[in-house]
């Protein structure tokens, strides 16, 4: 499914996803479309950390693929995240590797484990991004890694760039490092929400703790 973003191109990513999660949203409703578009802008900030983040970075492509693909073959039935989980889930497949519902679990996971990176990143340039990509990840990720998705983390770590370099490739033409906070600071507070919706579909459901091996 291509997704064009009109008018979008001279924005950064993080703009560009505050344009997306800005309409008014329906509590408990999360639109699939919105979804995998914020799902793909996080597939380019994550771009910018180099190939460090790889296998991240190839988990959340085939995850929205996984998505997107039971999405087209009905646009409107699966217009709702929570219509897919429930169609799963009915059909006694929600828990199985390959499940759509497990995507939108693990992409969920990596949506915050970027809004943590992107919180501390912006509160303290001169940190080490290693430590900070680390501490996000001992919050988030970690928690439902077994050992061989950890050790390709641990593996990935050490090739992280300085957190200035970072930052420099984040902020848009015309910015500063002041207006990546602000933009930043809007990003969790429009998407954070949208998260605790998903993770109630997700609990309903019984389908919240699923693990990696």
């Amino acid at each position: 499914m291509k997704r064009k973003r009109e008018g979008m191109e001279k924005f950064s990513e993080i703009k560009s996803a505050i344009q997306l999660l800005s309409p008014e949203r329906t509590e408990g409703q999360v639109s699939t479309t919105l979804f995998l578009n914020v799902c793909s802008l996080l597939l380019q900030v994550l771009d910018k950390i180099g190939p460090t983040l790889a296998v991240l970075r190839q988990d959340i492509h085939q995850n929205v693929r996984k998505v997107e693909k039971l999405y087209e073959t009905d646009r409107t039935a699966y217009s709702n995240l929570i219509e897919i989980v429930k169609k799963e889930v009915g059909e006694g497949i929600a828990k199985n590797t390959q499940s759509c519902t497990r995507a939108i679990l693990w992409l969920t996971r990596s949506l915050e484990f970027t809004i943590s990176l992107l919180e501390k990143v912006t509160e303290d340039p001169d940190r080490n991004l290693q430590e900070v990509v680390e501490e996000s990840y001992g919050t988030t990720l970690k928690l439902w890694h077994g050992w061989i998705s950890y050790a390709a983390y641990k593996v990935a770590l050490k090739l992280i760039p300085n957190n200035k370099t970072f930052i420099s490739l984040l902020v848009a033409d015309g910015e500063d490092y002041k207006m990546l906070k602000e933009d930043v600071k809007s990003f969790v507070t429009l998407l954070l929400p949208i998260l605790t919706d998903i993770h109630a579909i997700l609990t309903t459901y019984g389908v919240h703790k699923l693990k990696s091996p």
